[in-house]
Order: structure tokens, then C-alpha cells, then sequence
């Protein structure tokens, strides 16, 4: 008995469908299903995709040899001047490194609820208050929702265009049709083309929505913002290849339990990785920090042992951050080593310094280490303050709260040079510190100390431990 005709047309329809799987992390196509990717090792990262075939090749995209462009001298290439479009956030700017380049793409990704949304529908208020048209496109949220938002924040302007839609294509041409300055996509992970039958969200999905805001965008001079989800590992998803297609991504980071936001580069074309924007979340949204050393350190204890402050660059700004420290007997056999906002791998090495080469009995003894405000120490700079912290702790000694520390410390005990000494101290000082331990041989090359500021040297980090700790 021959099938009914809808069984049929169906075994057609899928017949003309390809599935595949792809990996969500590294964007790996696979005929076949695999717990883990072949290529980055991530498990359960492969999701089926049920794509179209790809549309013929027309004749008029066909590979014109006679017509191709031919190569000139780089020496010949007019130089191109970037014109920034600022921001009255001067954090934000900060970031982008000057202002909104016309024709870029920035993407945008952040925890659920850390305020990416807000931070972005005040940035849109603030360009459109110079009467230039501004769309803010809302793929998850009604425009009601916005609305209560912008109320909220304070955000009600004339020029700023608040649109509802899912469809990347009806938001092209809205976008054509309007002619803003700046296009917000919130986010990419929700709008879809009916070109391809996957779903919102899918890798394929995600890639070529990119691709259409990148070919509409950058003819027209106009700035684009994606915001973009992340995974549970912190990093945005979707194809990898995602942050290659635009021009900069932004990590907006901190506890939404807490007030701080850190907003960060992790690429820029047309500007620094260095620098970060601080913000404080309030009731009427995001606040500029003007001066993290301040806030991060208003709440420090004077008296608590465990407590020291260290000089971090971020970019071409140094801030002043508290560093926690807290040793405690271990009840169990394997003495524990947590770490929060800095790397764990050198919270040990340290420990293992100052059991070795100070004298430290740590190895029955619990360490944990804190960064206060949300922020992320990278750099080894701050190697001697987290090791004057856990010493301090132990020995039940507070370190001096008029001191700030800056060295590396090596696997000798040794504490090693820092760049850009005097830009450190002067922060340091114009906050009212006192004193500042740095490296011996980096003291002595200090050209102009700032004024009431002492400069103590060490040449090991037992030297650096008897000078800081109050006896």
C-alpha cells in the first residue's frame, strides 16, 4: 500500500534539509553526533542544526578574473582618519578607546542581570540627545518593557527609536529606512533569518545575522551594538568565529549581588585591551566610577589583619585595590586554596614561596584570598601585596593601613621590577598613603618620588614581610 500523499511531501521536505551537528564552542560541523568535540574537547557542546541547502550560485557572483582588483603598494594606500563619535560616559568611551568609531560592530556580553542592557539603553539616550537618531531593537523584551527602563534610568529623549522585532531582515529595513547613527541589537542570540529553517540562536543562525549587520553597517557608516549571551564558563556563545567578525568585544563582569560592574576589552581595532570602565549600579542605572581607587577602598578595615593595598595598571590607569588574606587551621587532611579575582595557580606558587623562603609553616593551614570590589589582578605586580596579606594572617600582625605594595616576588624570594613605578605612586599618593614598598633595585632607579610619600625598598620578600607588619 503506497504512503499518503503528507508523508510524502514530508520525506521530501526533510530530503532537502541537511542535519548536522555543531559545536557551540568551537563551531565544529559534524555529520555525526559525539559526546565530546573532536577539535576543543568541550563535552555535550555539539547541538543538531537542520539547515536548507545553500541557495544556487548566480552567474553575476561568479569569479570574474578580468574584473578582480588588482594589488597596489601599501606606501600608496591613503591613510584613513578615524573619526570617534564621543560619549558623555566617559567610562564607556574610555573602553572603546575614545568614542564610537562610525561603521564598527561591538559586541557586547555579560551574566544574565549584570545590566547589560541598561548600560547600553543609557549610551543610546546619551547619542541621541544630540537629535541624531538612535534604534534600539528589542528581541527579547516588549517596548513597554524598554519604556519602564528608560523611565527608570531617565532615558526619555525624542530621537531615541525603540523597535520589537525578531526578524534581522525587518530590522534591516527598518534601520534603512530611519537612518540612525547607531543600531542596538539585544541580542543576537534571539533574532533569526527564515532563510535558514534552524533555529534563533543555532550557530548558523548567529553567523549569518552577523554577516548581514556587517555588510549593512559598514557601507553606511553606522555603529552597531550585539549584545550576546554567555555560557556557564563565562565566554559568549556561539561560534567563536562570532568575535572575529566584529570589530571589538566587551565584557561587562562583577557579582549583580554587588554594586561594581567592570566593563572590559578583550579586542578592539580601533583602540587599547588595557583599559576598563568602572560603573556602579543604582536605582536609576548605571553610575560612572570617576575614581575606583576610592570607592573600592572606602569600606577597608584600619585595624583587621589580613588586609593590603596594591597598585594595579589597567591600561594607562592605576588603581588602588584591597587584598584580603585569611589563613586558617585546616580541619581535614588536604589544607584548602581558594581564590577569588585572582588566579589560583599563583595564590599556590605564593604560598609555596613563603613556606619555603620565608619560613611560613602553611602547609596544615587553609588560605584564602579575596580581591575586593569585583576586580580581576592579572598582572604579577600585585604578587607582593597578596603575599604580605596571607603573611599577615598568619602571624596575626595587621600591615601597615598608610602602606601599598608593588613588586613581583620570584621563586627565590626575590621581589622583581614592576613597570610604570611612578604613575603607581603617584595615585598612591594623592590618595594619602603614606608609604610604599616596592623592589630595590626599582627604588633606586625612581626618578621623582612623589611628595610625602616613602619609599621603602626590599630586596626579598622576607625583607619586604618585617618592614610592612606592625610589630
Amino acid at each position: 500500500m503506497p504512503p499518503c500523499l503528507c508523508i510524502q511531501e514530508r520525506s521530501l521536505s526533510l530530503a532537502k534539509r541537511r542535519t548536522k551537528y555543531v559545536c557551540q564552542q568551537c563551531g565544529l560541523e559534524s555529520a555525526s553526533y559525539y559526546g565530546r568535540c573532536p577539535d576543543c574537547g568541550a563535552w555535550g557542546s555539539l547541538v543538531e542544526t537542520v539547515e536548507a541547502p545553500a541557495a544556487a550560485i548566480g552567474k553575476s557572483s561568479a569569479r570574474r578574473v578580468g574584473n578582480a582588483t588588482a594589488p597596489q603598494p601599501l606606501s600608496s594606500v591613503p591613510s584613513a582618519s578615524v573619526s570617534r563619535r564621543p560619549l558623555p560616559m566617559m567610562e564607556f568611551s574610555r573602553v572603546l578607546g575614545g568614542g564610537v568609531v562610525p561603521g564598527s560592530l561591538v559586541l557586547v556580553g555579560g551574566d544574565p542581570g549584570i545590566g547589560k542592557s541598561t548600560l547600553l539603553l543609557q549610551a543610546a539616550a546619551d547619542l541621541s540627545a544630540n537629535a541624531e537618531a538612535v534604534l534600539y531593537v528589542t528581541a527579547e523584551e516588549s517596548v513597554q518593557q524598554v519604556k519602564l527602563r528608560a523611565e527608570r534610568v531617565g532615558a526619555g529623549v525624542d530621537h531615541l527609536y525603540v523597535l520589537s522585532e525578531t526578524n534581522i531582515d525587518d530590522v534591516i529595513a527598518a534601520a534603512e529606512s530611519l537612518g540612525p547613527v547607531v543600531v542596538i541589537i539585544d541580542s543576537i542570540q534571539t533574532v533569526f533569518t527564515p532563510d535558514i529553517s534552524s533555529a534563533a540562536g543555532s550557530v548558523s543562525q548567529v553567523r549569518e545575522c552577523t554577516t548581514r549587520l556587517v555588510a549593512f553597517a559598514k557601507p553606511r557608516d553606522v555603529a552597531v551594538f550585539i549584545v550576546g549571551h554567555v555560557t556557564k564558563e563565562g565566554s559568549i556563545a556561539g561560534p567563536r568565529v562570532l568575535e572575529h567578525m566584529v570589530d571589538a568585544v566587551l565584557y561587562l563582569e562583577g557579582d549583580r549581588f554587588h554594586q561594581y560592574r567592570i566593563l572590559r576589552a578583550v579586542k578592539n581595532r580601533f583602540g587599547s585591551t588595557d583599559e576598563v570602565g568602572v560603573f556602579e549600579m543604582v536605582e536609576r542605572g548605571m553610575r560612572e566610577v570617576r575614581n575606583p581607587s576610592e570607592a573600592f577602598l572606602e569600606e577597608r578595615p584600619g585595624n583587621a589583619a589580613g588586609s593590603t593595598v596594591v597598585v594595579t595598571m589597567e591600561g594607562t590607569r592605576p588603581i588602588l585595590v584591597e587584598v584580603q588574606g585569611l589563613t586558617s587551621t585546616s580541619a581535614f587532611g588536604n589544607a584548602r586554596r581558594t581564590a577569588n579575582g585572582i588566579d589560583l595557580s599563583r595564590i599556590q606558587m605564593l604560598v609555596a614561596v613563603l613556606s619555603k623562603r620565608v619560613g611560613l609553616s602553611l602547609a596544615d593551614q587553609d588560605v584564602f584570598v579575596n580581591v575586593v570590589g569585583g576586580m580581576k589582578l592579572s598582572e604579577p605586580a600585585a604578587d607582593l601585596g597578596v603575599a604580605l596579606s596571607i603573611a599577615s594572617s598568619y602571624r596575626e600582625s595587621r600591615v601597615d593601613p598608610r602602606l601599598v605594595a608593588i613588586g613581583e616576588v620570584g621563586l627565590a624570594g626575590e621581589l622583581r621590577s614592576v613597570s610604570q613605578l611612578e604613575r603607581r605612586l603617584q595615585e598612591a599618593a594623592k590618595l594619602g598613603f603614606e608609604r610604599a614598598v616596592v623592589p630595590a633595585a626599582l627604588g633606586r632607579g625612581l626618578v621623582r618620588p612623589p611628595a610625602g610619600l616613602e619609599i621603602v625598598r626590599a630586596s626579598t620578600l622576607d625583607e619586604a614581610i618585617d618592614r610592612s607588619l606592625d610589630r
